[in-house]
Parts: C-alpha cells; structure tokens; sequence
C-alpha cells in the first residue's frame, strides 16, 4: 500500500481536520524542548503550524536529532491534528514519527541586523513573513492586471528589451556592446506597442525596463516591472479614464484575494475597497500657483521632484492626475495641446498619501513633422528613429497610452517606505548582488 500522500499545513485547520492522521512537511521556524517534548513551528507555503513530540513515543535518538536541526531546516512529520489553544491558530499536530529532510546549519537572518546586511543576505532574508505576504500579494496584483486588461480586450505582446536606441534619451540608458554596435537595455516597450497597434489596436506589455539613473531615494529602482498599454482612437481623457478604472479594479481584487496579507503588512483592505473613480485632475499649471502658495521656490516650466509631488497628496485618499505638462521637460513622442503649444497631453497619476509617480501617459504624437522637430531639438539623428517615424506614414490614427511602474504601485498599496521592499532581489545604483 502507497503510504498517505503529503498534505498542505492548512489542511489542518480545516474544520474536519482534528483526530485526522496526517502527514506534512516543511521548514523549521522555531523550536524548542521542555520536559522530554519537542515543540516545533513548521511552516510551508500554505501556512505553519506546531509540531508537538515526545520523547516516549519518537524515541530518545530521533528527539536528539531533531533538536539540533537548525532554523529553516527540512522536516517530515507524521502525527495526528489536535486541539490545542495555546498552539497557534488552536492546533497542532503530535507527532509519530519526524523525518530530517536537512539539519541545516545555522541560520545567519536574526532581529536587529543592519540594512545593508540584509541586503547581503537577501537570498535568505526574503523568507520572513513580511516578504512571503509581499511577494504573495505582488503575485496577485499582476493577476489583476492582466485580468482586467483582458476584461478590455488588450492583447499581450512580447516585446523586446534588447534594442538599438534609447526610447527616452541616452544619459539614462544602459549602453553595451552589441556585436560591434551599439546596444541598450530597454527603457519602454512603448515604440514597439505603438507599431503593434495597426493590427491590433489594444496593446500592452508586462516586462523589465532599465534607468541608469544615479537615483538613490526610496522610489527608484535600475530595474523594474514595467506594465505598458497602447490603445488606437483614443485621447487623453479616454486613457485616463481607463487608468482609474483598471486602478479601481486592482485595488478591489489584492483587497478581496489578500486581506490576511495586507492586515499583516498594516494596509486594512478597505482602504484600497475605498479607491474608487473619478479621480481629481489638475493641471500642471494649477499645481505650480498651488505649490507656490505652499512656498515651494518653482516657476513654470520646472519639472516637479518627490518633495513637490509629496505636498500635492500628502492629504489626499484619492490618487491625483496631474495633467498638460511642459513640452520641453517631456518625451519627444507626445503630443502638443491644441490649445496651449506650450504643453503636451500628457498626465501623470501621484499616488495617494504623498507617494509620488505611479503611471506616466499621453497622447502619441501622430504629426511627423513635430517628432523632427523635437528630434532636432533634442539633438537625435532622426534616422535612428526612422521605422517609428514609418509608423506615422501607414495607418496613422490617434492614440494614446501609459507606463505603470508595478513595484511603484505596490510600494503604495502595502505602505513600504522603500521601493527595495517590493522585490526579492532589488537593483539600484550600489546594488547588482545577490
């Protein structure tokens, strides 16, 4: 006869679950002795639960060794679930017979070590509790994205992230050596969505993008999860309502699928139930008479930092759209206001409670007399950039579209102070290891 199969840990607290037979395993958490009785905290992906074991029914020699196993240490147990309500959670299971899968050897992740350790350490740091509901709840936040995109008829593309010209300008590119040629780390999928649009009208991307940017503030990342979306026949107004609804939507499903996880990380699940449309819309030019009043030193036509999108949200339950930026501090690619030339149709959504940037969109500029112009202007060879341009000569159409940056929004919806926090092994400036 095949002995019983493996169980989840959760099985136990099912509501049949006492007096059944089981058998789990798993990583030691903790344990201890006392009296002749093992006490163990073993955990899976499913859960811990403790292990209780005595010496008269495993054996002197099995509790010997199983008391030197060490923290993260593999374990089979098989045993009978029982109440107990000073086990955690009201159960546990006592055990028949334990198993040592790897006694381990001890464990260097323990409280109050520095930062930097940690991040040395990260391989073995991202298995406390903090980061397994981070990484959990991160799992479904992109399930939610994809669902609702495909709710919306947006078809997922592949596009490259090797390329032959920095999107956004070179400064911030990671250049290599491609061949002989000069080569980069990409910075957007947006120009390859937008020449995917023809055929396909509702595009997005779910990939790494790269900023060589010397960065070091609690929002920046030299690699991120970049979630892109283009969509045909559609302007500012159209793109942005499409942001809160798919912002309302994700914050709706992480809130319903984790709220054991976001209790855990200190973001009560209603308050991301309470992030429903519309959202307040202001214009950059508002916003620099507002800051003015608050005593920020800005004049028109500055590009505004953390400290001037903190003061616009800090007070603020509600994303803000901040809208018609000046063309000179944005990308070549948007489009010029109608009615202002001074500006483009571009917004960008600051995330509540002074967070900052999450989503950058515009409108793409559909004249290709403006793209050479602003080409020129920013000192670009246009005939790097002819296939785009080529864009503009085939089926041109109005649209618009936006870059999400995930580990961005996550940050927000768990309340982490530093962006590192959001993924296991973060990149930034002084950091490339483990």
């Amino acid at each position: 006869m095949s002995p019983t199969p493996f169980e989840p840990i959760a099985r136990v607290f099912a509501p049949d679950a006492v007096g059944r037979d089981v058998r789990v395993r798993g990583w030691l958490q903790k344990g201890r002795s006392s009296g002749g009785i093992l006490f163990l905290l073993l955990r899976d992906r499913s859960g811990a639960v403790q292990v209780t074991g005595r010496k008269d029914r495993l054996g002197e020699a099995v509790v010997e060794a199983v008391g030197h196993v060490q923290v993260e240490g593999a374990l089979e147990v098989e045993g009978t679930v029982a109440e107990d309500q000073r086990a955690p959670g009201g159960r546990e299971v006592r055990a028949r017979a334990i198993r040592i899968i790897d006694a381990g050897e001890p464990f260097p992740i323990f409280s109050e070590q520095t930062e930097e350790f940690l991040l040395d350490q990260r391989h073995l740091a991202i298995r406390s509790p903090e980061f397994v509901a981070t990484f959990r709840i991160k799992a479904q936040l992109l399930a939610a994205l994809r669902e609702f995109l495909t709710r919306e008829e947006v078809l997922e593309m592949t596009p490259p992230v090797l390329t032959g010209n920095a999107a956004e300008g070179g400064p911030e590119a990671f250049r290599f050596d491609y061949f002989g040629r000069p080569g980069y780390l990409s910075q957007t999928a947006q120009l390859y969505l937008e020449a995917l649009l023809p055929p396909h009208e509702r595009v997005y991307a779910l990939t790494p993008s790269f900023r060589a940017e010397k960065s070091r503030t609690p929002r920046h990342l030299t690699e991120y999860l970049h979630l892109e979306v283009e969509l045909a026949w559609c302007d500012l107004d159209g793109i942005l309502d499409f942001i809160e609804r798919m912002f309302a939507s994700v914050c709706s499903t992480v809130a319903e699928r984790c709220p054991k996880e976001l209790a855990q990380l200190g973001r009560p699940p209603e308050e991301l139930r309470a992030i429903t449309p519309p959202f307040p819309r202001l214009t950059y030019t508002a916003a620099i008479d507002r800051l003015k009043g608050q005593g920020f030193p800005v004049e028109w036509g500055a590009d505004l930092g953390s400290p001037e999108e903190r003061a616009l949200t800090l007070e603020s339950p509600k994303p803000l759209f901040l809208t018609h930026f000046p063309r000179q501090i944005k990308a070549f690619y948007m489009t010029q206001s109608a009615d202002d030339p001074r500006t483009v149709e571009a917004a960008d959504l600051l995330g509540p409670e002074g967070y900052g940037e999450l989503v950058g969109a515009s409108c793409r500029e559909t004249s290709i007399d403006h793209l050479l112009e602003r080409l020129h202007e920013l000192g670009v060879d246009p005939a790097e950039y002819e296939w785009y341009l080529d864009l503009r000569r085939h089926g041109n159409v109005p649209h618009a579209g936006f870059g999400l940056g995930v580990e961005r929004l996550l940050r927000w919806m768990l309340r982490r102070e530093h962006i590192r926090d959001t993924t296991p092994f973060p990149r930034t400036p002084s950091r490339h290891t483990p």
